[in-house]
């Protein structure tokens, strides 16, 4: 046998194409890049050339990696109490659940508890059991360009045809709702003045029971869960307008529609704050997380209901249940995870970072006008949008081109090669989408502009 240290990444790569699955996204990448280490913001290859990460495991390590106080706490946990079945209590399991009921009742002034899982996509299941359990009702509204997950209930609610393409029918496919795209209007609005004509729109459907949704005369609606993602993530990082989310939960309200908000890519401090949702002062019914609640470090994720959807004499004992749900070594690093975040001074540091890095990509769009189209987003949560010379039509091929050049690690900067590590997203798969590390530093964020520089100017 081959010491696995010694194997190249040719013969890594042989080893995939022979006895792994190409199920997964691994093969999107005609060659894929064989990484063998990573620290704070960047990704080492085999000749330890460092690759700028801007992508940060899909937003599943905002806390940079090896982070050394959840790495310790992880091993701290290894040699404590690596495995306990889900049946029985112990402690790292119920604080962590305390720190996030307790930051969600500060928060939003409601009370609530704390559900565990082990994936984003479980997550969704879970939210979708609660709100089920709860109005008795299967219909479910989603957003167009929303994307919760690939388990087959998290495939029905999400949006892209694609996921559900090669597995027949699903009867309980959500209705989907268009998301407000500010620069690909589904209705050809311009923001500025279209009073939230995609809010009005979605109003419509209660007007009448022949719009099918809802029977004025008895209250009824057949539809009684909203699922969204307060900023799209596989979407394409894109933020909404003020006031948006507030117009939509007047009409959730009115009709007595419940609103489950997906934070898995975009919780723990994405956006600016602890939950995304914050930045649009509303209070969702339940919110699910994921990803960085562990900094990656091992899956965890999980919900939290207000009380009433998720009280014991509501939910009651196996309504949901995984072998792994709330593992003590994911519990452990979700509970280093939240005291990081509480003595932390995110709140402040995040957009500050923001604005700088906006400002470099701003500054890209003016120079390189025939390859961007926009940029924007909120917190860390950025996004470069790749047009044609018209401004306008999607440019996916450029996006690929350039995600496949920086994997090369012929950058240079400071007078050494580098790379940079992006991700794509967006309706049309043209959205250069932006997550780094919420500790990347001032002169990293500059670094990330130079680069991105160097990328568009071999495509001129």
């Amino acid at each position: 046998m081959l010491k696995v240290n010694l194997l190249s990444d040719e013969e890594i790569r042989e080893l995939d194409d022979k006895y792994c699955s190409w199920g997964d996204t691994t093969h999107y990448s005609k060659n894929p890049k064989v990484f063998r280490d990573c620290s704070g913001s960047f990704m080492f290859d085999s000749k330890d050339i460092p690759y700028l990460d801007l992508q940060m495991w899909y937003a599943s390590c905002n806390f940079g990696y090896k982070n050394k106080r959840i790495l310790n706490a992880v091993i701290d946990q290894l040699n404590k109490l690596p495995q306990v079945a889900p049946k029985y209590l112990y402690d790292y399991k119920v604080l962590l659940a305390e720190k996030i009921a307790r930051a969600n009742e500060k928060r939003f002034q409601e009370k609530g508890r704390v559900h565990f899982n082990v994936g984003g996509a479980q997550a969704t299941e879970d939210a979708i059991k609660v709100a089920r359990n709860y109005t008795k009702s299967q219909g479910i509204f989603a957003f167009m360009g929303g994307y919760h997950g690939r388990t087959m209930g998290a495939t029905c609610v999400t949006s892209s045809y694609r996921y559900r393409e090669k597995y027949g029918h699903f009867g309980d496919r959500a209705h989907f709702v268009p998301f407000p795209y500010c620069f690909r209007c589904h209705y050809g609005k311009k923001c500025e003045d279209c009073d939230f004509y995609c809010v009005k729109q979605f109003a419509k459907n209660f007007e009448s029971e022949y719009n099918s949704f809802y029977d004025p005369k008895t209250g009824e609606c057949e539809y009684k869960t909203f699922i969204a993602e307060a900023v799209l993530g596989t979407g394409g990082y894109i933020n909404p307008p003020e006031g948006y989310f507030k117009a939509l939960k007047k009409v959730l309200d009115d009709f007595g529609i419940m609103l489950i908000i997906d934070e898995v890519q975009m919780g723990m401090f994405r956006t600016g704050k602890l939950w995304a949702i914050e930045n649009y002062d509303i209070t969702p019914d339940v919110i699910t997380f994921a990803k960085s609640i562990t900094n990656g470090m091992n899956p965890l994720s999980g919900l939290w209901a207000q009380e009433k959807f998720i009280s014991p004499n509501v939910f009651t004992p196996g309504s949901a249940h995984s072998t792994y749900a709330s593992n003590p070594i994911g519990t452990r690093a979700g509970y280093e995870v939240m005291q990081i975040i509480e003595e932390e001074n995110f709140e402040e540091i995040i957009p500050q970072k923001s604005a700088r890095f906006l400002s470099g990509l701003k500054y890209l769009k003016n120079k390189y006008p025939q390859f961007i189209g926009d940029v924007g987003g909120i917190g860390l949560a950025l996004r470069i949008e790749l047009t044609q010379p018209d401004k306008i039509s999607p440019n996916r091929e450029l996006c690929d081109a350039i995600q496949e050049e920086g994997l090369k690690g012929d950058l240079i900067y400071n007078g050494k090669k580098c790379g940079l590590i992006l991700n794509n997203g967006g309706f049309y798969k043209n959205i250069l989408t932006l997550v780094p590390s919420l500790y990347i530093t001032d002169a990293e964020i500059d670094m990330s502009i130079e680069l991105l520089n160097q990328l568009f100017a071999r495509f001129i």
